[in-house]
């Protein structure tokens, strides 16, 4: 008994196992790796995966997938930027609507959330499977962001929006702190809520779910929404960082997103999985970015790599999970 329940501790403990042996090989392979500036520099660029990811564990823990998480973050960026620097000019009544930094980090939210609860009324009412209809909405978010940004970058906005992307506060960046809060606002959410409880629920067996009065279209526009809104704050972060939002911002971020979530531990079956694997999975991506960076390593084949990472752990993870 103790040396199962041994194990088990073991396979709980696996990825974070995994980034540790991965943070040694890359400081052995590079005297630059293992330094308080690089380690901030992964810190602010995982946090926006960290955001994206963390919206997508939720919707694939109920069995669905969300593919057009990186457009909706390019949207949003574009959108909040443009906001910012032009505001609203309503020509019929020759009025002006100006937007202050608040103001158009609601609107880069309130939008992904819009846009991922159409995805969640598409899915539910029209019985579109989750990755035809995240598929369709990939396209058409990044056409509304070519469209409003003309293709052009929307530039120079301003320091007080690029302290969301480049600032820091009491030693670290705020992008980290922003995804930290995703973090925990989220696992509270998963844990100490109703929502958190049907979520499960609905992966793990959705028949049953049904049967036991769970209201599963609600809670699916409910998920896909909040993947949106989280899509949408990394939008602002990426946007901020850069001091521009670019019309191709946020491409084959999804996929980044899910390689995190699965890296994490959370089954692509739906029903099993934790916000804290997929924070870990989320260094791991970002850590195993900068060492091949680092080391000189040729961009085809860092996605090489990753793919092959993402491979690996899906395969350790049926290996485990035989049944799912």
């Amino acid at each position: 008994m103790v040396k199962t329940n041994h194990i088990n501790y073991i396979k709980k403990l696996q990825t974070f196992i995994a980034l540790l042996l991965l943070c040694i090989v890359l400081s052995l392979l590079s005297d630059k790796f293992f330094t308080v500036e690089n380690s901030l520099n992964i810190l602010r660029q995982t946090a926006v995966n960290i955001c994206v990811a963390t919206g997508m564990t939720v919707v694939i823990l109920t069995a669905g997938i969300d593919l057009s998480v990186g457009s909706v973050l390019a949207l949003c960026g574009a959108i909040a930027a443009g906001l910012l620097k032009n505001g609203i000019a309503l020509k019929w009544s020759d009025t002006f609507i100006g937007f202050t930094v608040l103001g158009v980090v609601l609107a880069g939210i309130v939008i992904g959330y819009i846009i991922g609860l159409f995805n969640g009324f598409v899915i539910t009412k029209f019985k579109v499977p989750p990755f035809v209809a995240t598929l369709a909405m990939l396209t058409i978010a990044r056409g509304l962001t070519m469209l409003y940004t003309h293709g052009q970058p929307i530039s120079n906005l301003g320091s007080k929006f690029d302290y969301i992307g480049e600032g820091s506060f009491i030693g670290l960046p705020v992008p980290v702190w922003i995804a930290a809060i995703v973090v925990l606002f989220t696992i509270f959410l998963m844990r100490k809520t109703k929502l958190g409880r049907y979520v499960y629920a609905i992966g793990g067996n959705e028949t049953a779910a049904r049967f036991s009065g769970i209201n599963i279209p609600k809670i699916t526009m409910i998920v896909y929404a909040f993947a949106g809104a989280c899509a949408g704050i990394a939008g602002l972060i990426v946007t901020a960082r850069l001091d521009s939002a670019q019309p191709n911002a946020g491409t084959s971020y999804e996929l980044d997103a899910i390689a995190a979530v699965v890296i994490g531990g959370t089954s692509l079956n739906g029903g099993r999985g934790t916000i804290l694997g997929t924070v870990i999975g989320a260094v791991i991506i970002g850590v195993l970015n900068n060492g091949l960076v680092l080391l000189n390593v040729s961009p085809f084949w860092q996605e090489v790599v990753k793919g092959s990472v993402i491979l690996l752990a899906v395969i350790v993870d049926k290996l485990g999970h035989p049944k799912d």
